[in-house]
């Protein structure tokens, strides 16, 4: 999927992956679809607070509710 498309715009507290493979949490819209600050997992539960840009961005994680008896 492309990035700068319309269906891959993260929201706040989203996860993506980086185009470095790093996992990072949106936490701030700067700009959408052109900038973002983000918690970047540096190492195992270490973070480190950056700019990122749109074009930094290779996936969007994508949250799937299920109802307890789908889990079931």
């Amino acid at each position: 999927m492309d990035p700068g498309g319309e269906a891959m715009q993260p929201h706040i507290y989203q996860h993506v992956r980086l185009k470095s493979g790093k996992r990072a949490t949106i936490v701030e819209i700067l700009e959408q679809g052109k900038a973002y600050i983000a918690d970047i997992e540096i190492d195992e539960g270490d973070y480190e607070t950056q700019q990122i840009f749109h074009k930094d961005i290779a996936s969007v994680f994508v949250d799937v509710e299920q109802t307890l008896e789908q889990a079931a």
